[in-house]
């Protein structure tokens, strides 16, 4: 498509409206409107120009600002959506997420499972919204901003008659005996930029407000995008970590790069005669004054093959309390919760129900327990089940809620020499139940180990800066468009006659002060606003502009 030429010279893009140097009206189709569309200063949007090749069609689609509406409400939607039913980190791990939403919510849980709500934030269809969004709002400001760059920094002081006759604020004073440096002076005195060409002036302030939106465009972008980036691996960790002491558990989030050992847990409490916490003591019996961990950091040392033990190396000691993490390497452990005295072993003795002979007796690790334990002559006890923290189900059967061992239970096959084929037994606290008949053997309950296990958060996020940034650029968007307006005045001679227009993108009536300010004492006559004849839908446009 060939550009434009006008009758100043200047050579505008295919599409201008008007002349982006001297303001001359170039579309047709508006001369006979009283005023003028000033939104992008009448610039050439490649969206409203271009229409033919696929690039055209999906720039065009995206700068719609009816499509960017539709896609921030689809969003909130289906965040809205996504807090009806909790996420699955927060449902209990003793089944599939797709038994648990269609067993406890029915038909609409295996829905809501179904089109991945309830994973919400990390589903393609939410991410691909999110980046659809950021598309939105980065071509509609491209396609904008373009244009009103250009016709800004060359528009010219010396305006065509068509133009000025065509803003709202305008008049004609039938003099041209004022004194333009005069006005130039007050002008400047309103902080106006002036500029001066062949005895016209063009005033100009904050034109720095027009860039408002899209640095709030900006902002909006960076944030969206820190957010999608979380979705990364290894740019963010939000992690639960429990840990034993003595245990050495590889770091959640780290690839098997770093482990941590607990080599203590250390718990204060408040004592009953501490008049601060008496009645918070009588109330829940202890009320913690400290709880830490004492730990020790290591790195994996070099690689190893599937199946072989992992080389540590020691990189600190550590202390984690409360509001007091451990830091390395971008990742922070928190203090978060803590267990008193789980249950850490059980230890059972082989008796003969009848004359309670001992036949050997055997301790369970209750968070890795053996397969099989040999006795003593030919005894020997294998573990068919193990229920870390057994319930029955709805129907019956022995289920765990969890895999920390807070009610433990067994399923034992017992081999004894009278009794080469074993007999069944399932064991539990304080229950004993025989599923295959009276048996000649049972496990009888010899002791329990426990220790303290902490829990810890692990945290990482290499976005917080990317949202930083783009939240404290989007707030300097809304106070850069809020707090100032663009304002410019024409003042111009023209046959013996003081021409003068005026316009601004928002606070007309500011505008109009300014104006007055000027031309108070002066032979130029007050301005007319136009708006006030025309229709309110072309109202709206000249008030957008």
């Amino acid at each position: 498509m060939n550009d434009i030429k006008c009758e100043c010279g200047h050579v505008n893009p295919y599409g201008t409206i008007l002349c982006e140097k001297c303001g001359r009206l170039l579309d047709e189709t508006q001369k006979d409107s009283k005023l003028i569309d000033m939104r992008y200063e009448g610039g050439a949007r490649r969206s409203q120009t271009y229409n033919k090749t696929i690039v055209d069609k999906i720039w065009n689609f995206f700068s719609s600002v009816k499509i960017g509406i539709w896609l921030i409400v689809l969003v909130l939607a289906a965040s809205a959506i996504g807090t009806i039913l909790p996420q699955e980190m927060y449902i209990p791990k003793t089944m599939t997420a797709a038994e648990y939403y269609e067993e406890t919510y029915g038909w609409f849980g295996k829905l809501y499972y179904l089109l991945g709500f309830h994973n919400l934030y990390s589903s393609w269809w939410y991410l691909a919204l999110i980046a659809f969004l950021g598309m939105s709002l980065t071509i509609a400001s491209i396609d904008r901003i373009v244009p009103l760059y250009r016709s800004l920094t060359k528009q010219k002081v010396e305006r065509h008659e068509g133009f000025m006759k065509r803003q709202r604020i305008f008049g004609v004073s039938e003099t041209d005996q004022t004194d333009t440096q005069d006005l130039k002076q007050r002008l400047e005195k309103q902080r106006y930029k002036v500029r001066e060409e062949n005895g016209s002036l063009l005033a100009e302030k904050g034109r720095f407000a027009r860039w408002g939106p899209y640095v709030n465009h900006l902002g909006l972008i960076l944030f969206l995008l820190g957010g999608m980036l979380r979705f990364v691996p290894g740019m963010y960790v939000d992690e639960i970590l429990w840990i034993r002491e003595g245990e050495t558990k590889a770091i959640p989030g780290t690839d098997g790069k770093y482990f941590l050992k607990n080599d203590e847990f250390i718990l204060e409490v408040y004592d009953k005669d501490d008049k601060d916490f008496s009645e918070a003591i009588e109330r829940t019996g202890t009320v913690a004054k400290n709880y830490q961990s004492n730990v020790t950091l290591y790195e994996k040392d070099g690689e190893t093959l599937p199946g072989e033990e992992v080389n540590l190396k020691k990189i600190k000691d550590a202390q984690i309390k409360v509001n007091i993490p451990l830091k390395h390497d971008h990742y922070a452990l928190y203090q978060m919760d803590y267990k008193k005295d789980e249950l850490n072993t059980m230890s059972f003795d082989l008796i003969n129900k009848k004359t309670e002979e001992s036949f050997g007796s055997m301790t369970v690790d209750l968070n890795d327990p053996k397969p099989k334990y040999d006795l003593k002559e030919g005894y020997s006890v294998e573990l068919e089940s193990y229920f870390p923290d057994f319930e029955f189900d709805d129907k019956g059967t022995p289920i765990t809620k969890s895999k920390i061992p807070d009610n433990p239970a067994f399923v034992f096959t017992m081999y004894t020499p009278d009794k080469p084929k074993g007999e069944t037994s399932f064991v539990a606290i304080k229950q004993t139940l025989e599923p295959l008949g009276e048996n000649t053997y049972k496990l009888a309950f010899a002791g329990i180990e426990t220790r303290n296990a902490a829990g810890l958060a692990v945290r990482k996020d290499m976005t917080l800066w990317l949202l930083f940034i783009g939240g404290g650029i989007f707030m300097i968007g809304v106070i850069q468009g809020s707090y100032w307006n663009h304002r410019r005045i024409w003042i111009q001679r023209r046959n013996g006659q003081m021409w003068l227009a005026g316009h601004t993108n928002k606070n007309w009536h500011g505008l109009k002060r300014d104006i007055e300010q000027v031309i108070k004492g002066t032979d130029i006559e007050e301005p007319v606003d136009q708006a006030q004849d025309e229709p309110s839908s072309k109202k709206g446009e000249v008030l957008n502009g």
